[in-house]
């Protein structure tokens, strides 16, 4: 049998119009206004990991460093400067990892935002009321408008494959889709990238994408999952 070779790493670019809104569509909308020049909000984004809360961010990024200076920032990488332009919009992802100058240097831009028309986009895996951060900056998140990242049902997550594999020319069954909702992840991006590994075995082994293709593609993850895990 031919080796499967499996890639999971998402191949689209991150965009406001290739996410699957399902109940987040009020989200959706104002992440479209504060990638306009002109506006000032402060937002503050959560949801676990798989969610599509780092997708939002980058695909806000994407939209709006044509139109207004933009920095897109892993709370880790963070430093002591977050200035920028003014009508400016900084994005700051995983804000929990923020280190202690990292969050000091963020507070300053909270207590100067409004002053220069300064935009702020955070995201975190728990409300603010639970983020381990020093207190004032908590309160300072707390008085964003704040989202919880709604997650999909199971229809909606079985129409986002069906047209993700139409977008790829990929003909799957409908029990192939259930099978992978019962038997995959529970979060979007990994079950459209066992689809696209499925694609990529089903063109390589010259083989119809079918559930016996799907098994293999499901195992061969499963393998490298518990490889990584052992070598952490």
């Amino acid at each position: 049998m031919t080796q499967l070779i499996l890639d999971l790493k998402p191949e689209q670019i991150p965009s406001l119009d290739n996410f699957v809104a399902g109940a987040n569509a009020e989200l959706v909308g104002r992440l479209r206004a504060i990638a306009v020049p002109g506006g000032f909000d402060m937002i503050y984004v959560w949801g676990p990991p798989g969610s599509g809360r780092s997708h939002l961010l980058a695909a806000v990024a994407q939209e709006s460093a044509p139109r207004r200076p933009t920095a897109l920032l892993a709370g880790a990488a963070v430093g002591t400067d977050l200035t920028l332009p003014p009508g400016g919009l900084v994005i700051i992802d995983d804000v929990e990892t923020l280190s202690a100058d990292a969050q000091q240097a963020l507070f300053r831009t909270f207590n100067s935002a409004r002053l220069v028309g300064l935009s702020l986009l955070l995201s975190g895996p728990v409300p603010p009321l639970h983020l381990e951060l020093r207190e004032d900056l908590r309160t300072r998140i707390g008085q964003a408008l704040i989202y919880e990242v709604k997650a999909l049902d199971d229809d909606e997550k079985s129409a986002a494959l069906r047209r993700h594999a139409m977008l790829r020319g990929m003909r799957v069954e409908d029990g192939l889709v259930q099978y992978l909702l019962r038997h995959g992840r529970r979060d979007l991006p990994s079950l459209m990238a066992v689809l696209d590994g499925l694609d990529r075995a089903s063109l390589q082994q010259k083989r119809p994408a079918t559930l016996p293709l799907l098994r293999e593609v499901m195992q061969l993850q499963l393998e490298t999952d518990n490889d990584e895990a052992g070598s952490v």
